[in-house]
């Protein structure tokens, strides 16, 4: 098939827009709605520095490289990518210096934290110890080391690389719980003590960042995390994915009925509280981080 646009060979086709798009349109296509986004969402204003949460993987190398190619000719904004080493035996020795090498190839500062360093356990230990599912103790040790990171970095804002999947399965698991305040948060509510988070691959589908990755040459690693079959959103993923095939444009759907419904739950302002035992900010006495390490 031809591309839409030209006589191109197309390499993609869009089911939810019934468009066929050759390489060149294709990258087009994804950075108009990352930019799209940035502007429709306020996520960077002048004079910001943006930390970006680098892991190695397809999302995170996409949204660094894309920021990077929008932004870097903007003297007065900074970049500088975060990456974190769970301690995932067999897995991070190949995604962290995946990081590293595109952090170099584009010259943005980066650091490299440890749970190791950071709590003295690895999530292979932390694992062995707990009853939490893993995905639930790394996702909150993760928060807690980014949120930190960016702010002792000064960082205005802290972007992550969620694509169009991950925030459709996100609002479907808020709706399956009945979570009103996790819809109200989504649109993103300042915090004392949080760096706001951005999210500029929100409506970029998984299979479009992947394809982005692969057309630009990026060092990519195709390992899935071991722990990734455990997570009850492989559950929602299937679902969820099971709609978009027989109802094309269903995660746009859901991505865009959750932005109404957040804008209307917004809080103006939300409770938060030093953690007494660590001192990082969280909405109980006691933060996540410090129960599940049983502090």
């Amino acid at each position: 098939m031809k591309c839409r646009k030209c006589n191109q060979e197309a390499i993609i086709y869009q089911k939810y827009s019934n468009t066929h798009l050759c390489s060149e349109h294709f990258i087009m296509d994804v950075e108009r709605k990352v930019k799209r986004d940035i502007r429709k969402f306020r996520m960077v204003g002048m004079g910001e520095t943006i930390a970006t949460g680098l892991s190695g993987g397809k999302d995170s190398m996409v949204l660094l490289y894309i920021l990077h190619k929008i932004f870097h000719k903007r003297h007065d904004l900074k970049l500088h990518a975060i990456t974190i080493d769970e301690g995932i035996k067999g897995y991070r020795e190949h995604t962290v210096p995946n990081a590293e090498n595109l952090a170099g190839e584009l010259d943005v500062p980066l650091s490299i934290f440890s749970f190791k360093e950071e709590f003295g356990i690895t999530l292979d230990e932390l694992t062995k110890k707990k009853e939490n599912a893993s995905c639930t103790l790394c996702g909150v040790l993760r928060k807690n080391i980014l949120n930190k990171a960016a702010r002792e970095l000064g960082a205005d804002k802290l972007a992550i690389g969620h694509n169009l999947d991950d925030e459709a399965q996100t609002i479907m698991m808020n709706y399956l719980r009945g979570d009103v305040d996790r819809m109200g948060r989504m649109s993103g509510v300042p915090q004392p003590g949080l760096v706001l988070r951005i999210k500029p691959l929100r409506s970029i589908p998984e299979k479009e960042v992947a394809l982005y990755a692969f057309v630009n040459n990026l060092p990519v690693s195709v390992d899935e995390c071991p722990y990734a079959g455990e997570a009850l959103r492989n559950e929602i993923r299937r679902m969820v994915n099971d709609f978009e095939v027989k109802h094309p444009g269903t995660k746009y759907s859901l991505l865009g009925g959750a932005e109404k419904i957040s804008e209307a739950l917004k809080p103006k302002e939300m409770q938060v509280v030093k953690c007494r035992v660590c001192g990082e900010p969280g909405s109980e006495i006691m933060c996540k981080t410090c129960r599940l390490l049983g502090r």
